[in-house]
């Protein structure tokens, strides 16, 4: 698994050492120094990179704003977030930014790249499912419920025939794995555990901050099918 990371980082001996780490696994990386350089380098050819690590306190333009501004040219680019802040509040803003992970510093280099290879192995998952296809059976849907349809070869959603714009790998698994199911409860922890693949070692949050912009794109079609149990988890519920 060969890959380009765009390591955004101010502070220079952190991006040499993960620079070091990173070699070791065979991957490649360029470092953006500020937010400003971030975005610049991004925006100039978003298709070389794979995935962004992102410091939050950056000069210039912080974390939350690169964030917003690289998900705005590509929604599906993932991006792990390293910040000394351990607020919950700053984590969700985080995610909602668009970081699919967080990562808390002083951190370990090979606990990052655990989490790289798991988010990797992911998508990794999805694409060899993609590749599976048959012309035929790409032109099917891997899941048809009463207002909705999924396509995982082609990462698509329906609702009532009218597409869900902009949703995330993340997001995309999240309803994917719940709508399998209809009206099953998930856990957050069963949704951590199916979606990111690991045992995931931040807050449970995480799951809530990814389903908040997901109903938040699905309402733009008037679509309401995920639900809240109270005190345990989601459910998936078009009926």
């Amino acid at each position: 698994m060969k890959l380009k990371i765009l390591m955004v980082e101010d502070d220079q001996s952190v991006a040499e050492m993960m620079g070091m780490f990173f070699e070791k696994e065979g991957w490649s990386m360029d470092v953006a120094t500020d937010g400003e350089q971030a975005v610049k380098m991004f925006a100039k050819n978003p298709d070389q990179y794979d995935l962004i690590t992102l410091d939050l306190n950056l000069p210039k333009k912080d974390g939350i704003e690169v964030a917003k501004e690289v998900c705005a040219i590509s929604p599906t680019i993932p991006i792990i977030m390293l910040t000394a802040r351990s607020s919950e509040e700053e984590q969700i803003q985080g995610f909602n930014a668009g970081a699919d992970d967080y990562v808390s510093k002083p951190f370990s280099p090979l606990a990052l790249i655990a989490r790289i290879k798991a988010l990797q192995r992911r998508i990794r998952i999805d694409d060899n499912q993609e590749q599976s296809k048959t012309a035929e059976s790409g032109e099917k849907f891997d899941v048809v419920t009463t207002h909705i349809k999924i396509s995982t070869s082609r990462r698509e959603v329906l609702y009532d025939d009218k597409p869900v714009q902009n949703i995330t790998p993340k997001e995309f698994d999240l309803l994917y794995t719940m709508a399998q199911k209809p009206k099953q409860v998930f856990s957050r922890e069963q949704l951590l555990e199916s979606v990111w693949g690991y045992n995931y070692f931040g807050e449970e949050r995480t799951v809530d901050a990814h389903i908040k912009k997901l109903r938040q794109k699905l309402e733009k079609v008037g679509a309401n099918v995920i639900q809240t149990v109270w005190g345990v988890g989601y459910k998936f519920d078009d009926s």
